[in-house]
């Protein structure tokens, strides 16, 4: 059932959020000359998948985990975009492929080694990774492994109707705020 919502929300939101994808495609193309970002990902089962989002951050910066990443990597608009969230946007395209739920643990990369064995001891690669979640409304990164496999364990076993929409708009409504930056 949750897939059904996944899908439902996912192509409404890609469908009438198309001009705002538009015309921050517009706009990014203009910031960095390359709006889309695309980065190989861990995905259910620990099967790699092909994460879309907005880029943030200049198109030569290393492909490293956003903790890991300088701040001055990050474009002005790139910084709205992080702020707003809006960078997330074209996540829904995932979501809508089945590669991702709008609630479920925030894909790793496959080099945060000590982030996948956390997630492997803990069973989070039984589910599909999302947009949003429990880690992320209660602003727990991928700095901290341990703690965030911990609550996405938790999400997990404990993720009810009423949860998944709690996070979706707790999402929506500025609650949590990403992966930091050094």
């Amino acid at each position: 059932m949750i897939r059904f919502f996944d899908v439902v929300f996912s192509f409404l939101g890609l469908l009438c959020g198309f001009p705002i994808l538009l015309a921050l495609t517009i706009i990014g193309f203009f910031d960095t000359g390359s709006p889309i970002f695309t980065q190989k990902r861990v995905g259910k089962g620990k099967q790699p998948f092909i994460l879309v989002k907005f880029r943030t951050m200049k198109v030569d910066t290393a492909s490293v985990a956003s903790h890991l990443a300088s701040a001055s990597s990050i474009t002005p608009f790139g910084r709205f975009l992080r702020g707003t969230k809006l960078d997330e946007l074209p996540q829904l395209w995932n979501v809508l492929k089945g590669d991702m739920s709008l609630v479920g643990p925030r894909p790793g990369l496959f080099n945060q080694e000590e982030l996948t064995l956390a997630r492997e001891k803990c069973g989070v690669f039984d589910v599909r990774p999302g947009i949003t979640g429990l880690s992320q409304v209660n602003e727990i990164d991928m700095s901290t492994p341990d703690l965030l496999a911990q609550t996405d364990e938790k999400m997990i076993a404990t993720l009810t109707w009423r949860d998944y929409f709690r996070y979706i708009f707790l999402t929506v409504a500025g609650k949590g705020s990403g992966d930091r930056v050094k």
